[in-house]
Formats: C-alpha cells, structure tokens, sequence
C-alpha cells in the first residue's frame, strides 16, 4: 500500500488562527509622564540615553566579563577568584598592564558599589508577646528574624525589564477564538483580573492605569539534609501582568522578596496548641509585613516605568497566591483535611459545598462558639489570614491551583500509582506482586526513544523523587500496567491523565474546559474500582478534591501552567539552594542575602550596559574593535510598536497544526553519494523504487499512489546528502517553550547512537490535510534522513517505514490510538520517501505490552521490532495531547 506523501500546496502561507480581543474600557495602561500626566496617543516615551563608553564601577569590559564569569556564572569561591586575578595580573606585568583588582575582597566591593539593582534587605526581630507562665518554653523567650525587602521596590524593578516589553499585559481582556469560544490563559485574560478592574475603576484617578496584580507564592525548602534538614522558607513576587511564559522562564519575573522565620522546637512542643497558634500567628504577621509597602498603592494610582520605556500610573492588588496544601491550610486559617476554597466536609469533600469567603467566614464566627466553627465548619478563630488587611483580597479566592502538588505529585505519584501497587499485593500476595511490580519496571525501561525514565520504579518507594520524575512516569505508565490490572483501572488512570494534560495546556477554551470536566466526572465514577477492589475505605482526600475546582480557577486566573508551585520550586535553586552552598554555613542566611544583592545589581548592570551597545560581542572582540577607535551603538529600537495593536496582549495561543521540520545544518560524511551505494550502505534494497515513486509523485501530484507503475517512474542519478537529525519547530506554548510559545524538538536517525545501538525515531505524517487528529495522519520510522536535487528543485525527506492505525477510532481501555507495523507481499515491510513538509513533528510509540512478562534482558532499543502492535503516546507531552486531541 502507498500513500500520497506530497507536500501540502502553499503550506508556509495557510493562515493562522484568528482571535478577537476585548479590552477592559477603563484600565487602559495609557502611557503619562514621569508627574503622572497622560501624553497624546503614540506619543515616544522618554529618549533613551545616549551611548557611553562608561563602565562605572568597573574600568573595562574586560572588568565587568571577569566579576560575571567568576561571580554569576560559574560562582567561584574566593580563593578561586584570587588564583585567576593572579594569572591575569602575570600575564599582563610584561606589557605594563595593570588589573583593577589584587583580590577578591576588591571584586565583591566594587559589585557592592553599583548603584542600579539597588533593593537592600532589611531584617525585623519579632518575639512572643503573650503571658509568659513561671517556666517558659524556649519558643516563647527567642527572637525571630524576618528578612524582607521592599516588596514595592522589588516589583517597580520587575516591571521596568526591557526584556518584558512584549511579555506583559497592562490590563485585563478577553480572548475569543474564531469560532466565539472564549479563551482563558495568562492571567490578565481571567475574569477575576477583570473584576478587579471594575471596583477599581470606581476609585478616584484610576481611569486609564495599568493594573498590576502582585502573584506571591511561598514554600520551605531543605538545603541540607546532613546538617539536620536545614530549611528556609522564601517568598516570591511577580507582577502578574507578565505572560505565563515569562514567568516560568526562570529568569527576574520571579523574585526573593522574603525569607520568613522557622520557629524550632521538639516534636513534643509542636503539638501544643499554645505553640501552633503563635507559629501562625508569627507567619500572617509576617506575611502582612513582606506586602505592607504595596497597600498604598492599591487604592492611590503611581507611577512606574514600564518595559517599553513610558511611564504608566499603576495600582495594586495582591493577586494569585501560589503553594501546597500544608501552606493553603494555613494560609486559609482552617483546619488540617478540610478545603481551603470551600466549606466541604473532610469526611466527604466531593459533596456538593459553597464557596469560603472572609465574608461568610466572619459571619458564622459571629454566629457560633470555637468548638463548633472548628468541628463543623473547619474555621480557626486564633488568627486571622493577613489578606483582611489588604482592599480586595480574599484568600480563599486567591489560592491558585497547583499542578505539581495536587495532581502529578498528588493524585498520581502519591495516590494513583501507591493504590495500583497495593491492589496487586492485596490481589495476588507478597511474591506474585513483586514479580509483577518488576515486570512493570521493565515495560517502563523498554519504551523505546525514552531517555525520560531510567531509574528503578518498585511501585512504592518513591524516595528523592522529583517533580520531573514524577512527569516522567506519567507519559509512560498507562501502557505499562495495562495487562497486569483491571480494565476499569485502566481506565480510570486514563481519565486521570487526561484530566492533567488538559489542565498543564498554556491555553484553555471553553471547549477545553467542557472536555476537562469530562475527564474529571469519568475519573470520579472510575476510580470507585480502588474501593471495590478493598485498596481504600474512601476516597476523601483533598488534593484530589482540588481537581473539583480547577475548571472555575481556570476561568478566574486563566491556565494554572502559569500558577504552579513547579515555579518557585525550580526558583529554590537560583534564590536558596545555589547562595547557600556559596555560603560557609554559619549564620548563612546573611551570606546567602548579600549573594542575592549582589547577582541583581550585576544583573542590572548588564542590562544598562547591553542598552547602550556595550555588550556586543565577546570580551575580545569588543576590546579590540574599541582599541581601533569604535563607538559603542545601542542597538535598534521598535519604538514604531505603539503598543496600540491587540498583537501586544501576546501571541496567540491554542493548538497549531503548521509546523516545520528542517534537517540538521551539516550532512553526514562516510556515506555513497550515489543511490545505489546507499542503498546497500543502509541496507534497504528497495530504497531506490520508493525514490521513483516519489519522484512521480512530484510530477503527478494528482494521480492516486496506488496507481503508480513503477516502470513509468523516473530514474534517479545525482547526489545525495544523508542527516541524522531534523529539527521540528511549531506552536504549541507548554512550561518547556520558548517567548512566542514556539517548541523545538529535535527527530533522530542514527544507525549508532551514541556507539550504543541503533536509533530511528517516529514522526506523524500527515496524509490528509483536510481530517485533523489521527484520521489524517499516519506514522512513519524514520530510516533516514536525506536530501537531493532534481530538475532544479531541492527535496528534503525521509525514508520511512508505515505503521498503520488499528481500527477508526482509539483503544477503549487505554484512550490511545493504536498502530501496527505494516507489511507489503512478500513479508517485508513497507518502505516509502516521504517530503519533510508532511512530517508534524515526532511521534512516540509505547508497545502494547498485553499479559505477557518481558524477558529481563530485552533492551529498548529493539522495542519498535519486537510488538505486534504499538500506542501511539498522547501523554509524552501536553502539545502531542492537544495535537491528538
């Protein structure tokens, strides 16, 4: 069977998807002097200052290369940073050179003296304040330290980032698709931001600003298990006009804003109630503190500079509050079990409940005594949460969904994945489960192309797991359990799944939302089986109660991929865990401080540098262009883009089947050039026939491929250049994409990967352009990659062999579609070139694995040879998930 595997006609050219944008009438982000004052529409903001060659503090490029090389990038030590000062000073005494510094001592002063990035830590020492009995404990005698900065700063500093300057909203809209459907995916683009927007709008002199929500988020983290599980506990800020890719790129739209105090006192003292409620207590006062610098401004507008250089009158609100269920819990002021957002019953947390409020909390506080209020309604009346003391802040509102910990940590690793473990000991005992538990381990390490998942998986232990471990299991899992457990358990994991994917897309539509709530009442009915099959009493748990939520949280704050506490956690490194381990450990938390000021203003020197031309370049190259007399330039500015255009609420977000894959820059060499020399190079004799077939096709576009006769087929005789790699590049925005929610991934086919084995990927092939999903799509095993030239035209393909879809429609058990390897007469498989224009990206394949146990030898790479029959993975990411959707 041949297919036609012509490129689309005019596919660069098809037209993307279309969106309309509504903006909020009255917080417009107008653009004002520095005095508050608005300018006339596509006024420039104020001019740029004109290039320097002033490296002040530093003397040279050189300088300033030299203390972010040391200090940044590679952190050396102080006696590191003294051995090369040393080798530079050596290597220049014979030309009467000088260093600007002897030693380190120096490199760090001079860091201290920069005068941009300037946002100092402040430390505020907090004690007990209540009757202290005849014998105190030690907790109520200590002084707490909390070590903050101004929040206000801190944000002022984030928003003015050049680098923003086309990642950030200035206020709230609404996205519609070209079919109507409302889209929801920054946070600007949420109905909560919107709301916001109508009371301020009502307060004086608001008309026209900018709307910056404050996103905060907070959990401890531990630098040091050897030294006694050493922990700090961080506070992060963001503006939450800043695009949800911004904000997970790691970079300043995340920042320390606060280090708040760990009480520490024995087991024993933990558990009394007089301790619990001071630790709160300590905890919201301190929090009220961290954000105390910003309450002005959320009823009085001022001015700030904004990334494209105008100046806008800003207000305030504290926005999304980003953490686990330990923190929300005391966040929310309630009681251990008990929902955070709404007054369900620990006992029964999916029954139908209302909404929290500090509204109707403060009602029934009013209403009834403490004994009941924490009983019946999951209240604590011994502190208050330290959003009451800010305009329109609800906390119960604010609290975000979290992927990490309440679905892939959560639902799946802690509770889907331990549940199916105990299943299969309480179902076949000790012995027999273990040997299934270890057939699994196999199934996961034999998928094939999968360098995700290496480790050990027992069922059960998960100790030092990671996030990314736990993402990892997830793409793979599904196939590797089917066989070994019911059907409905199956399922049920399916649901799941689904659920999750849909929920870590960058945009959601009302569709979207519709299909989301699918999954989660299939999910709910399924997993009853865990019940049936004796594994839990109930099913009462609240993280798993959160997915509940999700679809109204989606439509308040948009996508939760850019509220998730993965967020602060991957900030823990750069914020905690790398300054702390440049500390001596002895009182570090002021080391680790003065490593963060340092970083910033460093930071914020490069970008002064950069603005004005200074960095172009390398150290060399620049050194010497400036010893030939050059000027620094500033590079280019678009300052055409009045930031009047819908273009600037971000690039438009959704699923795109447009793609392109290009082979890689250099071809490979060793291989004939000739067809028949390659052929029997790469061992595939009827490589040549399937090149005339395509060559025909070129020729005849129209004519059916089953038609073709070989004989009529044109020959082929020039030049060939062979690839190992294509790289695909398309638009699908996900936590690993870049800014414009372009993914890059690259497709390999390699005879000797790594001087291991063998590597030939799978890619989709589309092969109806008018079906979408996998109705107009085939797979392929890319046998090569190649290019040649004929009458003229440059072909870039693949050679591949088919896998062929298994029915018209998915697996029932599994949700996935399912393929098989095809075969022509004769008994060999089916060969075929096909154009790299048809190629949407790579495809992965898990076997379908069926009851059997496989051999404790089989290795992964022979994994696309040995099955009859394979899934084709829509959970190996979520763009592949909204691709098949």
């Amino acid at each position: 069977m041949h297919r036609d595997v012509s490129p689309p006609p005019n596919d660069t050219e098809e037209p993307e998807e279309t969106f309309t944008y509504i903006r909020h009438p009255f917080l417009t982000g107008d653009p004002c002097d520095a005095n508050g004052e608005y300018l006339p529409p596509h006024a420039p903001p104020p001019p740029k200052p004109e290039p320097t060659n002033d490296w002040h503090p530093f003397e040279s490029r050189t300088a300033f290369d030299f203390a972010c090389f040391h200090f940044s990038e590679v952190q050396s030590s102080e006696k590191e940073i003294n051995r090369a000062l040393d080798i530079w000073l050596a290597s220049i005494i014979p030309f009467g050179g000088r260093a600007q510094w002897e030693k380190a001592e120096e490199v760090y002063e001079t860091i201290d003296s920069i005068e941009e990035g300037e946002c100092p830590w402040s430390t505020y020492k907090i004690r007990y304040q209540g009757p202290l009995p005849d014998n105190p404990p030690k907790w109520m005698t200590e002084t707490y330290e909390l070590c903050t900065r101004d929040s206000r700063q801190v944000v002022h500093h984030q928003v003015a980032m050049s680098g923003f300057k086309h990642s950030i909203h200035y206020g709230p809209y609404r996205q519609f698709n070209s079919k109507g459907d409302r889209v929801w995916s920054n946070l600007m683009s949420g109905d909560w931001c919107w709301k916001q927007a109508d009371e301020i709008s009502k307060l004086p002199d608001t008309r026209g600003a900018i709307f910056v929500p404050i996103v905060a988020g907070s959990d401890k983290t531990t630098v040091s298990v050897a030294t006694g599980h050493q922990q700090y506990h961080p506070v992060y800020i963001s503006p939450g006009g800043l695009m949800n890719i911004a904000r997970r790129a790691r970079g300043n739209a995340v920042l320390p804003v606060a280090f708040l105090p760990i009480p520490k006192v024995s087991q024993k003292e933990q558990k009394s109630p007089l301790y619990q409620r001071f630790a709160r207590q300590l905890y919201h006062a301190c929090l009220a503190r961290v954000f105390a610098p910003l309450k002005a401004g959320m009823t009085t507008p001022e001015v700030i500079r904004c990334p494209d250089g105008h100046f806008r009158r800003a207000i305030y609100s504290l926005g999304p509050y980003i953490a686990d269920y330990p923190e929300q819990v005391v966040l929310a002021a309630i009681v251990q079990n008990w929902c955070p957002k709404c007054d369900a019953r620990p006992d029964c947390l999916d029954d139908p409940a209302l909404r929290r409020s500090h509204a109707k909390t403060e009602f029934i506080i009013s209403c009834f005594d403490p004994g009941i209020l924490w009983t019946d309604y999951g209240i604590r009346t011994d502190v208050s949460p330290f959003t009451r003391d800010f305009p329109r802040a609800d906390i119960h509102e604010l609290l975000s969904p979290d992927l990490l910990h309440q679905l892939i940590k959560g639902t799946f690793k802690d509770h889907l994945v331990m549940w199916v473990g105990d299943y299969l000991i309480l179902t076949h005992g000790e012995t027999r489960a273990k040997e299934i538990i270890q057939d699994i381990d196999r199934r996961i390490s034999a998928v094939p192309s999968f360098p995700g998942l290496r480790r050990f998986y027992d069922g059960r232990n998960f100790t030092q797991w990671t996030g990314d471990d736990s993402k990892a299991l997830m793409k793979v899992y599904l196939a590797a359990i089917t066989g070994h457990v019911p059907l409905v358990m199956v399922q049920c994991m399916s649901a799941f799944l689904d659920f999750c994917y849909i929920a870590r897309r960058n945009s959601l539509s009302n569709y979207d939302i519709k299909e989301l709530k699918s999954a989660l009442t299939r999910f709910h009915h399924l997993r009853a089986i865990f019940i049936e099959t004796g594994v839990r009493v109930d099913i009462s748990l609240p993280r798993q109660h959160s997915m509940v939520h999700y679809p109204h949280s989606i439509r308040l704050f948009g996508s939760p991929n850019g509220l998730c506490s993965s967020i602060t956690e991957s900030k823990h490194i750069q914020a905690v865990k790398e300054p702390w381990r440049r500390s001596n450990r002895y009182n570090a938390l002021i080391q680790m401080l003065r490593t963060l000021v340092r970083l910033d203003k460093l930071s914020a020197a490069e970008r002064r540098f950069a603005a004005q031309g200074m960095m172009a370049g390398s150290t060399s190259s620049y050194a010497a262009f400036i010893h030939d007399g050059g000027v620094p330039e500033a590079p280019g500015s678009d300052d055409e883009d009045d930031g009047d255009s819908d273009d600037d609420l971000g690039p438009a977000t959704g699923p795109k089947v447009m793609s392109s894959v290009k082979l890689a820059v250099t071809p490979e060499r060793n291989y004939p050039k000739d067809l028949e020399g390659l052929a029997r190079h790469i061992q595939q004799p009827r490589f040549p026939e399937a090149l005339r077939r395509f060559l025909y096709q070129q020729i005849y576009p129209d004519i059916p491929a089953d038609d073709i006769v070989l004989d009529d087929c044109p020959r082929f005789h020039g030049r060939i250049s062979v690839y190992h790699s294509a790289v695909a590049r398309y638009f699908s925005p996900s936590d690993i994409c870049g800014v414009g929610g372009m993914h890059r991934e690259r497709i390999r086919s390699h005879p000797n990967w790594r001087g291991l084995y063998p590597r030939y990927d799978t890619v989709f092939v589309e092969t109806d352009s008018d079906t979408l999903g996998m109705l107009g799509m085939t797979i392929g095993r890319v046998l090569l990659f190649f290019s040649f030239s004929f009458c003229g035209e440059d072909y870039p393909c693949a050679l591949v062999n088919w896998f062929i879809p298994v029915g018209g429609s998915p697996d029932e058990e599994t949700g996935f579609w399912m393929v098989k390897p095809e075969y022509m007469a004769g008994g060999h498989r089916s060969l075929a070139v096909v154009h790299l224009d048809c190629v949407a990206r790579g495809a992965h394949l898990l076997p379908v694995y069926g009851t059997g146990y496989l051999p404790e030898d089989f290795h992964f790479s022979q994994a696309l040879n040995a099955f009859r029959a394979y899934f084709v993975n829509r959970h190996v990411d979520h763009h592949t998930h909204e691709f098949l959707k």
